[in-house]
């Protein structure tokens, strides 16, 4: 499918995952693709990514949600949640099936980190039909490259087959998997751009993927980096990140926006969220995020 074209109206998201509550590298992210919606006229929305069961919580998810609003940052249309589309993603496996592009894998995890990060095809035309008892589904991947053009990091081309292998659409627990997910609701929600962590890079050319034969459209994507450490690990709840501390908005909001590349005026310091976030909108401009930002982190 060919990108949204350039003139349809801007719609971005923020879509955390509810494992834990809101840290400082998240509200990184959910502040940039704010400014970046706002700053261009566009609609800014909020996913709650909870298609894992088993990780995340509806506590979690509140949590996440108060605390973007008390810094400001209000999205325009109802919150989706991943966890009310099981029949959606159901449908699209079907869908897949029905095209022969998924199959069902019985592989031990402990096989798989033996035969190393690229799936050997070992279950490809082991089974006519589904096995009993549990197994996985994987979507089996072509031998052309897949390539996209990221807004801040170029060129990136990605070869599935070499590189990745035929990848899980569905656990073997039955929990749908992410690749899967994300592209179904940015497709109901009609993204325009994803905008999100450069952790992420990897995974979009097996997102193409799925949205060229699920016949979905393609947003642009934009490729942001992400708060480390001082040892470059990424900021993270299982890095031990504390979560932002809702009583201070107009602090955490000042400190953010210094790491985005801006520089907000000190008499921004303290003040309400609305006029801080204002000045951002203003003063935004992608372009001067770092390419890296390395932070110190306080652990409990």
């Amino acid at each position: 499918m060919n990108p949204s074209p350039p003139t349809a109206p801007y719609r971005g998201r923020f879509a955390p995952s509810p494992t834990g509550p809101l840290h400082l590298g998240s509200l990184y992210t959910a502040l940039v693709s704010y400014c970046e919606a706002r700053s261009r006229g566009g609609t800014w929305l909020v996913r709650i990514d909870d298609v894992d069961r088993l990780r995340c919580s509806p506590a979690h998810a509140g949590d996440i949600l108060r605390t973007l609003e008390r810094h400001g940052l209000y999205w325009d249309e109802a919150v989706l949640y991943q966890s009310q589309h099981d029949e959606i993603y159901r449908a699209a496996l079907e869908l897949l099936g029905a095209d022969g592009r998924v199959f069902p894998c019985t592989c031990p995890r402990r096989e798989l980190a033996v035969s190393g990060p690229v799936y050997p095809g070992t279950c490809r035309t082991r089974y006519r039909h589904p096995p009993p008892g549990g197994y996985a589904l994987r979507l089996r991947v072509n031998e052309a490259a897949v390539g996209f053009d990221d807004r801040l990091q170029g060129r990136i081309e990605q070869n599935l087959r070499c590189e990745v292998g035929d990848f899980i659409v569905r656990r073997r627990d039955g929990i749908h998997a992410y690749h899967l997910a994300t592209v179904l609701d940015d497709a109901e929600q009609g993204i325009t751009e994803v905008l999100r962590g450069i952790d992420l890079l990897d995974s979009t050319p097996r997102q193409i993927l799925l949205q060229e034969w699920l016949g979905l459209p393609r947003p642009d994507y934009c490729h942001i980096p992400v708060l480390t450490d001082r040892g470059g690990i990424k900021l993270s709840k299982q890095a031990g990140a504390l979560p932002v501390n809702r009583d201070a908005p107009s602090e955490n909001l000042w400190i953010v926006l210094g790491l985005m590349g801006l520089s907000p005026e000190s008499t921004l310091l303290g003040a309400p969220p609305e006029e801080i976030l204002d000045w951002a909108i203003a003063h935004w401009d992608i372009r001067r995020i770092p390419p890296e930002q390395h932070i110190e982190i306080m652990t409990p």
